[in-house]
């Protein structure tokens, strides 16, 4: 058998279906005993080399939004957390009477951001992590 260049391999996936390729994955890593995903992860690392992964973890992209007091306008901080949150209104005066105490949990920065002048706004300090 000829040996197929990179370029006639990527041909040959190109008019595969999504589940023909599927299945050819799964047949690849039982014959090599090998995961694609580990593959993957083995090479980002080696790639992006240390001063990558150092950015990387600095860069966080889900943060914690912290209810760390309530203020004097504490009825207006629990109809934020509602708004905010799913929470019912016990639910959400148990939160605001148990400062501190994550409103949010793993959300990009744009959401932390708003859910932090929103809460600032009712007259609660906050804290982004």
């Amino acid at each position: 058998m000829a040996k197929l260049s990179q370029e006639d391999l990527l041909a040959q996936f190109e008019e595969m279906t999504l589940i023909e390729l599927s299945e050819f994955v799964k047949a690849f890593e039982e014959k090599f005993d090998v995961t694609a995903a580990a593959a993957v992860a083995v090479a980002a690392p080696g790639a992006a080399g240390g001063a990558g992964a150092a950015e990387a973890a600095e860069e966080k992209d889900e943060f914690d939004v912290i209810l760390t007091g309530a203020g004097d306008k504490k009825i207006q901080v629990i109809k934020v957390v509602r708004e905010l949150t799913s929470l019912g209104l016990k639910e959400a005066k148990d939160l605001v009477d148990g400062t501190p105490k994550p409103v949010l949990e793993k959300v990009n920065k744009e959401a932390a951001d708003k859910a932090k002048e929103a809460l600032e706004g009712a007259g609660a300090s906050v804290e982004v992590k």
